[in-house]
């Protein structure tokens, strides 16, 4: 078996309907059941789930219980952004319910749902969140962001250990602001989610919603590589990543146990310098419209 051990399995689509190029909606519960399943027996042993992902924490519980797996598999969740940080003891209720419906006594990572959050890191969320460490409830806190100079302030924030952050062929808004080489020296790591920027590089350019069309002349680009280079822009956005930030961990979701096999198999697959010089080149300044999901007009 390869090691997949770099792969996090994203958990939204379980839970709702995610992703731009989402055709099947959110799966049911056999196939929620299949993908968790292909992940695991495929040496995917971590999971990115959040309280505000839908019915994403139950589903994910049960399978994991129903797999013999829970006391195994490392899962990262997120209270509620609604929620309010800064009252210790609703933080608990909702880590106390996260813990239940995800049948688990401890949590690898609990994670910051948004980068706004670092704001209350001094108002007293770092001794609310040093408490849950400290009583053994979660392994490592975490921050989710959007923004290269959030990242670099979650890097810079003691008791931080874990930042998640947008990275793809497209957004390279992070490497130009050295956040990769401050969380390598800091020795945080990094997780990197939107590898295929929620699935818009692996939309067909002519099947575009009519609010993303900005988008159809990089896609076009996109092709044409892949058709003269003869590989899967699947294959090309997981090499980029692999061979550009070889130390971070990448989130990868599916909506199908087959979309998700051809994923694991894709990410074994390395590219030529050539090629990932040629996608440097070629997409090196995207306006942020088209690479920052939060931009999207609806």
């Amino acid at each position: 078996m390869s090691d997949h051990s770099r792969l996090v399995l994203g958990t939204a689509q379980l839970g709702m309907t995610y992703g731009i190029a989402n055709r099947t909606g959110q799966p049911d519960r056999e196939a929620a059941h299949e993908i968790v399943k292909t992940a695991w027996e495929n040496g995917v042993c971590e999971f990115d789930t959040a309280q505000a992902y839908g019915q994403s924490e139950q589903i994910l519980g049960q399978i994991i219980k129903d797999h013999g797996i829970a006391n195994q598999a490392k899962i990262t969740t997120k209270p509620h952004p609604n929620l309010n940080h800064l009252d210790q003891g609703d933080m608990m209720q909702a880590i106390e319910q996260s813990l239940d419906r995800l049948h688990v006594n401890k949590l690898h990572c609990l994670m910051l749902h948004r980068e706004e959050m670092l704001n209350l890191w001094q108002e007293g969320l770092s001794e609310i969140l040093g408490s849950i460490i400290q009583q053994g409830i979660a392994e490592y806190i975490g921050v989710s962001v959007y923004s290269p100079r959030k990242a670099l302030q979650a890097i810079r924030t003691e008791g931080i250990k874990i930042v998640q952050l947008p990275t793809n062929i497209l957004d390279r808004r992070f490497v130009r602001a050295g956040v990769f080489e401050a969380a390598a020296t800091a020795d945080k790591r990094i997780y990197i989610r939107s590898v295929f920027l929620q699935g818009l590089l692996l939309m067909e350019p002519d099947m575009l919603p009519p609010h993303m069309m900005a988008a159809k002349p990089i896609l076009d680009e996109l092709h044409a590589i892949s058709l003269e280079k003869k590989v899967h822009i699947r294959q090309i956005s997981l090499a980029f990543i692999k061979a550009t930030q070889p130390d971070a961990k990448l989130i990868i979701g599916s909506e199908t146990a087959t979309q998700l096999k051809e994923v694991i198999n894709d990410a074994e697959v390395e590219l030529s310098k050539e090629i990932i010089k040629m996608v440097c080149d070629k997409f090196d300044s995207v306006n942020e419209n088209i690479i920052n999901p939060t931009l999207w007009a609806q």
